[in-house]
């Protein structure tokens, strides 16, 4: 009897640290948008990395029920879900002619949007906002297709640095089973079949998957972010989410 009371008292004292966050040091990577205080955002930006059939969305769905279980309001952004270019950007992906260039501008304009008229004001009252990755996915599948870098870190100046980010790194075979497991298919774009590695699909993923996971090994060396590994199972994975961002709503 007296273990179930340590584990519930441990319980209620995890949910007490987490329901007032401390407030943190506020930064742009570059230029940032104008006329923003930074002071006043009292949010926390909690970012989330992976290719598809890494188990991204599922755990951004946990946590953000967990955030909300203990108090906290929560937003969710991610790729493609601007209202001023995703269902343009969805139309012009479709036709697999784009150019390196205009497809890096689309999801940076997506970013930008959502940037400037969601997170900020949700950082700014207070919300928890979950993002379904951020300008790291962007930077490295522009990295992949020979775009400049130091152009790349120009043109995501604008971005807020988040309070956390956690990179779910799965190796491309475990990537190739999820992905027919769910969709029967795999992505043109998420296979880099436009880079012409190979004409076969199958091959071109994991290609493609590998040259990602490279490039997101020398962005962690560049911004820092956590790489969990996101081979185990789900349950394994979302504990260890919680823990550090715990830790990280704590000021630790």
């Amino acid at each position: 009897m007296k273990r179930n009371s340590n584990k519930r008292n441990r319980g209620t004292t995890n949910q007490a640290m987490i329901v007032v966050p401390r407030p943190s040091k506020r930064r742009f990577y570059g230029q940032g948008i104008p006329n923003v205080e930074l002071q006043r955002l009292a949010g926390k930006l909690i970012v989330v990395e992976g290719a598809d059939g890494s188990g991204r969305s599922t755990q951004i769905a946990r946590l953000r029920d967990w955030l909300e279980g203990c108090g906290h309001a929560t937003v969710q952004v991610g790729l493609k879900r601007s209202t001023l270019v995703s269902e343009e950007l969805n139309q012009a992906q479709t036709g697999n002619i784009l150019s390196h260039t205009t497809l890096s501008l689309f999801y940076a304009t997506d970013f930008a949007d959502q940037l400037e008229n969601i997170i900020l004001p949700a950082l700014k009252a207070g919300f928890m906002v979950l993002a379904d990755r951020y300008i790291y996915t962007l930077m490295a599948r522009d990295l992949v297709r020979g775009m400049d870098e130091a152009w790349l870190k120009n043109l995501y100046g604008i971005a807020l640095v988040p309070d956390a980010v956690f990179y779910l790194k799965v190796s491309p075979e475990q990537l190739v089973q999820r992905n027919f497991a769910k969709n029967y298919a795999l992505d043109y774009w998420e296979s880099g079949m436009d880079l012409g590695l190979s004409r076969e699909m199958f091959d071109s993923f994991l290609q493609y998957q590998a040259m990602m996971a490279q490039q997101f090994k020398r962005l962690q060396s560049i911004y820092g972010f956590n790489i969990i590994d996101g081979d185990r199972m789900p349950d394994e994975i979302n504990a260890e989410l919680r823990r550090k961002i715990e830790a990280v709503l704590a000021g630790k």
